[in-house]
């Protein structure tokens, strides 16, 4: 099938002149001009027009878009680049819904607008320690997990995370050995609650990555002071590090 550059225009959303300006500088020529002058383009032009209204979408200039377009050897292999874009533009975009449809639900429950709270992905002010322990892709899919739930869906959540917190600590500072069976069934339960978040090792049933992981954030939490706060002081969060190591070694 053949369509004339009004045609094609149309069907495009663009002008009959764009195309021809395409055609002076190289990007599209027309498959074909007819005897009476007329432009007509077949099914591979328009592929290729459709990857030139793809990267201008995305901000490129007609020279980039060009140097792109010259440099391929396969068609195919530009369009599988384009929709992995394309794909990782729609999750942004969803991801950018999701805010602010958070923002419009908290607005409504008349809660004090502070968005940075509400809406801080579960491992967002951990993304450097996450990214460099276990992967991109084990922020990322924690990431938009959490994105992903309701308000109060998300208030649950955190509510339950300072319910185990605070049993840490009331365990903590009542003295009890990290070994005992109080403190490994604390351990058992800081596990379960991890094998909730959907990327983590303990999601997934990798035994081996689990026990490391599980190792690894008993360090983090005696390393990082942000933890010492949060289980009331540094032996607060040694106390939940030796419960959870010895938890990985003997139980795991």
């Amino acid at each position: 099938m053949e369509w004339t550059i009004q045609e094609l225009a149309t069907r495009a959303g663009i002008t009959s002149r764009t195309l021809r300006h395409y055609d002076r500088v190289g990007l599209l020529a027309p498959s074909r001009v007819g005897a009476n002058g007329y432009r007509y383009y077949d099914a591979g032009a328009v592929a290729r027009l459709q990857r030139i209204l793809l990267m201008r979408r995305l901000g490129m200039g007609l020279p980039a878009i060009a140097a792109v377009l010259a440099e391929e050897v396969d068609t195919c292999d530009g369009l599988r680049a384009h929709i992995t874009t394309l794909e990782e533009e729609r999750d942004r975009i969803d991801r950018q819904l999701r805010s602010v449809r958070h923002t419009l639900d908290a607005l409504q429950a008349g809660m004090e607008p502070r968005m940075d709270v509400m809406l801080a992905g579960f491992n967002d002010h951990y993304k450097d320690e996450v990214i460099s322990r276990w992967g991109e892709r084990a922020f990322q899919v924690s990431n938009d997990w959490w994105h992903g739930k309701t308000l109060d869906q998300q208030r649950a959540w955190k509510q339950a995370a300072e319910d185990l917190v605070a049993a840490w600590v009331e365990a903590a500072k009542a003295g009890v050995s990290p070994t005992s069976e109080q403190a490994q069934s604390l351990a058992a339960r800081h596990i379960r609650w991890l094998s909730q978040i959907p990327g983590t090792p303990t999601a997934e049933g990798d035994r081996e990555c689990s026990i490391e992981m599980v190792k690894g954030l008993g360090d983090m939490y005696v390393d990082d002071p942000r933890f010492a706060d949060m289980y009331d002081d540094a032996a607060g969060a040694a106390f939940v590090r030796d419960a959870l190591q010895a938890y990985a070694r003997t139980r795991m």
